[in-house]
């Protein structure tokens, strides 16, 4: 596991948003090492949707960001995604009226050229269903598999840091665990992963340090061997 002592992927410092007079989430910082894999638990309505918009930039927010040692506060979300920030939103914001292959061509948006098929047989190797499927609309498709649509399309970003806001939301627990089960793969092979999960104990199989986050603050920073059990969630979760 890279130690805090590495410069880090990612570094979030005393980051803010609210949504008019609401604060939705206080100052907050966290960091994801090169490689690494962290994930954040919390209630409903703790604030971790908020949390990863404001660090894409998809909303306004206060604080200062870095990445790769780079200072990258002012920019735009398509500029970060560009630096290879790329996110799998909740709620998988597919264009549901086009095809599976349409919606993978889109996601390689800063792809030179030759490099579109080997990105393609990427995917396709991770979600062999996506091949299967690759010329129907994607508004047909199940759940699942719109899921994994949605994390290959962000893959052929090329992303350096992937961050993901509940792909196993509505997801029977069979799928939900094939595609975490996939992102574990993913950061063996060295990418970095920013999840945000509600099914906690495959997310903290996979990660190596959690963030809790309650009431739109950071409880709690720990090694995910260090929670053995739900009560240990529970105390921080009802902070």
């Amino acid at each position: 596991m890279t130690t805090a002592s590495a410069t880090p992927l990612i570094a979030v410092s005393e980051l803010a948003a609210r949504y008019g007079h609401i604060h939705a989430l206080h100052p907050t910082s966290l960091y994801v090492a090169p490689g690494e894999f962290v994930t954040i638990l919390g209630p409903n309505g703790a604030g971790k949707t908020t949390l990863l918009r404001a660090i894409t930039r998809l909303i306004a927010s206060s604080g200062h960001i870095t990445f790769n040692g780079r200072d990258v506060t002012g920019l735009k979300t398509h500029q970060l995604a560009e630096l290879g920030i790329i996110m799998a939103p909740e709620g998988r914001g597919l264009f549901g009226d086009m095809t599976v292959r349409e919606n993978l061509v889109l996601g390689a948006f800063k792809a030179k050229p030759g490099e579109l098929s080997g990105r393609l047989d990427k995917v396709f190797t991770l979600f062999p269903r996506l091949h299967e499927r690759l010329d129907q609309i994607a508004s047909s498709m199940s759940g699942g598999e719109q899921q994994m649509l949605a994390v290959g399309r962000a893959l052929m970003a090329d992303p350096k840091l992937l961050i993901l806001d509940e792909p196993s939301l509505g997801l029977a627990p069979r799928v939900a665990s094939e595609i975490l089960s996939t992102l574990g793969l993913l950061n063996k092979e060295g990418l970095g992963i920013l999840l945000v999960e509600q099914k906690a104990p495959l997310a903290l199989k996979l990660a190596q340090r959690v963030y809790i986050l309650s009431s739109g603050s950071i409880q709690a920073e720990l090694p995910t061997n260090q929670i053995k059990s739900y009560h240990d969630l529970a105390r921080y979760y009802f902070h």
